[in-house]
């Protein structure tokens, strides 16, 4: 038995589980929210109890740190030696990394190089990683990158009608993220409807602060809708989503701004914060919505049309569809999200089941008997994923 720490560090939070493997039992698990904002939130579970603190993280490194003094100063680990191997996610790895690997000055000066691709995670991941390399010197570090679900995808689905020599000398093409959590979430809903995973078509909606859909057939992903960055897509916290490339050069016309700048508003002023004026955070613009303000509705609206857009398209190109599935803090969390996006898929047989929808729990069906098409909420676990790649590569 080996204690893995799982770590999942997005744009602004930081997911954790540490696991008793292979058993992959939970020791404790957690996630750092609302970090660059002005109040953080610290949610952490462990021997059956529940607890939530508002510390200030103003980057990530804070926010590990505490997390390793928690470790200690609840009894959840004696000391960091108890930690055998410490598992990353990493959003973008490129056509580089094939797999998940062992991590040394060579893959993170990778993972750096690959940061254009990945602006608000793959400088995140090496915090993390650099963080954890100090306070556990002699514990293996494992990278996991959810580009590597999305290598199944064909030339058709991930190439851009670019100039070639751009995909030849540059790598311009279509990379996705969030694979990690489709690999597990498409498995699980076949285990769900007893069918075996090779015959599964399953749409993994992980509607996130970052969000993407992904199609995937008989258990490998061929389409999904990131792609040379996370920029590309649906509206996010704070992405724009897809847009036609020439607001770029309009806005630095009309703006006196570099195109860096302007691609910079998109990854980081647009989307919820953007559309809304309120904020990233669904939960503040879902107040909003309730308090009857305009554009935090059209906010949801607008992400809930390019979901269906992406989900109509992805039923096209699998030629059918067992499972919509629900992950992620807005997709298991905003009931009138999943709602909005259902009510719009009456042309696919979907049939949502309102009472359903509106109980809280966890893993669950929402859809009615008379569904063609079933729609489940799932958790994701992209923690225990990590894990267990931590494990193979690491040989723990």
């Amino acid at each position: 038995m080996a204690k893995i720490m799982a770590v999942n560090a997005g744009s602004s939070s930081i997911k954790f589980q540490l696991l008793e493997m292979p058993a992959e039992t939970v020791i404790t698990s957690g996630v750092m929210e609302r970090i660059g904002l002005a109040e953080g939130i610290f949610t952490i579970k462990y021997d059956g109890k529940k607890e939530e603190t508002h510390p200030v993280l103003p980057t990530h490194a804070e926010g590990v740190q505490l997390l390793l003094e928690t470790l200690i100063s609840k009894g959840i680990v004696k000391d960091l030696n108890e930690i055998s191997g410490v598992g990353h996610r990493v959003v973008q790895g490129g056509e580089y990394f094939k797999d998940s690997c062992l991590v040394d000055d060579t893959v993170i000066q990778k993972i750096q190089d690959l940061a254009d691709l990945a602006p608000l995670h793959n400088p995140a991941h090496i915090i993390g990683i650099k963080a954890f390399q100090k306070a556990l010197p002699n514990v293996p570090q494992v990278v996991v990158f959810d580009t590597v679900f999305h290598q199944t995808m064909a030339e058709e689905a991930y190439m851009y009608a670019t100039p070639y020599e751009w995909y030849e000398k540059y790598g311009i093409r279509k990379y996705g993220a969030h694979g990690t959590s489709h690999k597990y979430v498409s498995q699980r809903a076949a285990e769900l409807i007893g069918k075996p995973l090779e015959e599964t078509n399953t749409i993994v909606c992980h509607l996130g602060n970052g969000a993407s859909i992904s199609a995937v057939k008989g258990g490998k992903c061929i389409d999904t809708s990131m792609g040379l960055t996370p920029l590309e897509g649906i509206p996010m916290g704070t992405r724009s989503g897809s847009l036609d490339p020439t607001v770029v050069s309009y806005i630095c016309e009309k703006e006196g701004k570099t195109a860096q700048e302007v691609v910079n508003i998109l990854n980081k002023k647009s989307g919820y914060l953007g559309m809304s004026g309120r904020s990233n955070d669904a939960r503040d613009v879902t107040q909003g919505m309730i308090e009857g303000d305009h554009r935090c509705k059209l906010t949801f609206d607008v992400q809930a049309k390019r979901i269906v857009d992406y989900i109509a398209a992805y039923y096209v190109y699998m030629g059918s569809c067992d499972v919509i599935a629900f992950t992620a803090g807005m997709g298991e969390n905003l009931k009138h999200l999943r709602l909005n996006i259902a009510n719009r898929l009456g042309a696919l047989g979907v049939k949502i089941d309102e009472k359903l929808n509106d109980t809280f729990s966890d893993e669950r069906i929402i859809s009615t008997p008379d569904s063609k098409i079933k729609l489940y909420i799932i958790p994701t676990n992209e923690e225990v994923m990590i894990a267990r790649d931590t494990v193979r590569v690491a040989k723990i």
